[in-house]
């Protein structure tokens, strides 16, 4: 039992009030039913933006997004990468060994150490990313950075605590707006 729960009930008892807490106002009802209405339009604004760069290039959010910092940052180690999207090792070594089967990235043995491997993008990566279209956490990226610092804080504590409530805390995740595993392996099935 939540010891609030148990002092206002007790509080609402000693002063003969009848107190239910299961019982919500239409005012909070309502800001309820709003939190989940907006949650869901992120939810479906992300979904539909995953579904159409995958029809438009054949890439899954996270492929891209591995995409984007190799281009950016010229050939990495898998383990560089990982570190750079936020991702597991395992789960960006599995996204890349499907990038390499579908011709967008090789694997290269470093020429000093020749215990390093680097992966680098190929011509067909490239072209990928010039018709690839733009990811939707590009957008929100500049609207959120257009924002004053306390609303970025105000912003930034409320999703974490709302991925606290929703026991998420703890999941793999990247700087990426994309449903589903992040190493899918058909991008055209959600």
């Amino acid at each position: 039992m939540n010891i609030s729960y148990s002092i206002d009930q007790q509080q609402g008892k000693l002063q003969g009030k009848n107190h239910d807490p299961l019982l919500e106002d239409e005012k909070s009802m309502n800001r309820y039913d709003e939190v989940l209405v907006a949650l869901r339009r992120i939810i479906r604004a992300t979904d539909l933006h995953s579904k159409q760069l995958s029809k438009v290039s054949g890439l899954t959010s996270p492929q891209l997004l591995i995409l984007q910092t190799l281009r950016h940052h010229g050939e990495l180690t898998v383990g560089d990468v990982a570190r750079r999207v936020s991702l597991s090792q395992a789960t960006v070594t599995t996204i890349i060994d499907r990038l390499s089967k579908r011709g967008f990235v090789v694997r290269e043995r470093g020429s000093t150490d020749k215990r390093k491997v680097f992966v680098h993008l190929t011509e067909q990566a490239i072209q990928a990313l010039v018709d690839a279209p733009r990811p939707l956490q590009d957008s929100f990226v500049q609207q959120f950075q257009d924002l004053r610092d306390w609303e970025q804080s105000m912003i930034l504590t409320s999703l974490e605590r709302v991925a606290y409530m929703m026991d998420a805390q703890h999941i793999d995740a990247s700087p990426v707006l994309d449903l589903g595993q992040l190493d899918r392996t058909d991008p055209g099935n959600h």
